[in-house]
């Protein structure tokens, strides 16, 4: 007997792929599932998804308060405050809180409400706002996929913090993680990316170890692949970076490639992605010397990042921690070699050193620097090295692989539910 179609509503607070992770695992796994048969309707707040053919919408505004053209700039008219949740999202930017989870929750929530009938089960994407303990309270099946736990962010930005001020301010930043922690221990069935990820999920945010689940995430194979048409750049290398923050080990990256250039002056760097307003990374370029040696490219489309990747000798992932890294995996999938640290589940994702790419220690920019002389001085390394990374990637990082594996949870997450509903 051939399982039916499912209409899964599938939530994301922030839908837009150059905001990260989050809405690249959106648009590729809803074009998969409908690819699969399935229909699904992207609930999405700003910055809007970009979604493929197929793929319903339903927009969730937001008063979108962190726009780059006005960040932190709430609506001057009365008439833009539709309900207590608009004021409350001005009210906790205001006071440094980051509101767009809970916000997000509760709009969708009451977007949601009067619609079971329209569809089988919900999948949140990294909210887990108290809305989404909401829709629980509701008696809808949902399933949620957190691809890290932000405590480690949070961690990791207080370490980095030099003043009072500036950790009092993180610590505001970061309260929702609260409300997290709260509701995440309730989601009946939580997917996550790494082992890794899961061990960290669960020792951090109380999730019990039997409802985590891990399911590798993918990559776009129609859009990264080699182009061996494209001549390398000596001394290229190109880093995939969401944001500045310290959890991406940009700072490592910049002293490493700063003392590369001392025996090594064509070495320039390459960044997918730009400093955040107010980012510490200009002085840290003045203090290294590598004006003119760092370019940084913002927001550009993923067949851009192709070409940056097929024209660079070496990809980096300098980051601190990772939960999975998607720019590891497009990297690998265009035959790039890659120097990578073994922050989070980049050993898990990458492989042993020396296979598809070698490993040093996080926040080691002596490390860094030697891993990547390595590699720029070797050309059968290169090759070696670029071609393992293409081959994990084709066996274990696919994107139909991802869904297929997703489809299966929510089956269970459905069965699950119907169990429960039964013993009442």
């Amino acid at each position: 007997m051939v399982d039916p179609p499912m209409r899964i509503a599938l939530l994301v607070y922030r839908g837009n792929p150059h905001s990260g992770g989050q809405g690249v695992y959106t648009r590729e796994l809803a074009k998969e599932l409908v690819g699969l048969g399935h229909q699904v309707t992207v609930f999405a707040g700003q910055p809007w998804p970009h979604l493929t053919d197929g793929v319903d919408f339903v927009a969730v505004p937001s008063l979108d308060l962190y726009h780059p053209d006005h960040p932190f700039r709430p609506p001057l008219s009365p008439r833009a405050y539709r309900s207590w949740i608009d004021l409350a999202e001005v009210a906790l930017m205001s006071t440094g809180a980051f509101p767009e989870p809970l916000t997000f929750s509760l709009r969708v929530r009451r977007l949601l409400a009067g619609r079971r009938g329209d569809f089988d089960l919900i999948h949140d994407n990294q909210c887990l706002g108290r809305g989404i303990g909401g829709l629980l309270d509701d008696g809808w099946p949902v399933l949620a996929t957190l691809h890290h736990p932000i405590t480690v962010d949070r961690q990791l930005d207080l370490q980095h913090a030099e003043t009072r001020r500036r950790r009092l301010g993180l610590r505001r930043w970061y309260s929702f993680l609260r409300m997290q922690v709260r509701v995440l221990p309730r989601m009946p069935r939580v997917v996550t990316v790494s082992e890794s990820s899961k061990r960290d999920i669960c020792a951090q945010m109380g999730a019990r170890p039997e409802r985590v689940h891990v399911v590798p995430v993918g990559v776009d194979l129609e859009n990264f692949r080699p182009l061996p048409h494209l001549a390398r750049v000596p001394g290229r290398i190109v880093c995939t970076t969401s944001s500045d923050m310290p959890l991406k080990g940009l700072v490592p990256l910049l002293e490493a490639v700063a003392k590369l250039r001392t025996e090594r002056p064509e070495v320039e760097l390459h960044v997918v992605g730009s400093p955040r307003q107010g980012s510490t990374i200009p002085g840290h370029l003045d203090r290294l010397g590598l004006e003119g040696a760092v370019t940084f490219h913002q927001g550009i489309e993923s067949s851009a990042i192709t070409e940056l990747y097929a024209t660079c000798q070496v990809a980096c992932v300098p980051s601190l921690y990772e939960g999975f890294s998607l720019p590891a995996v497009e990297a690998m999938a265009c035959a790039v070699p890659l120097v990578a640290t073994t922050g989070g589940a980049l050993p898990e994702v990458v492989g042993p050193d020396g296979g598809a790419g070698l490993l040093v220690p996080p926040g080691d920019p002596g490390a860094l620097a030697a891993a990547l002389a390595t590699v720029l001085g070797d050309p059968d390394l290169r090759a070696r090295l670029g071609q393992t990374g293409r081959d994990r990637v084709l066996e274990r990082f696919t994107w139909r692989r991802c869904a297929e594996a997703t489809v299966t949870h929510y089956r269970a997450t459905l069965a699950d539910h119907a169990a429960s509903s039964a013993r009442g």
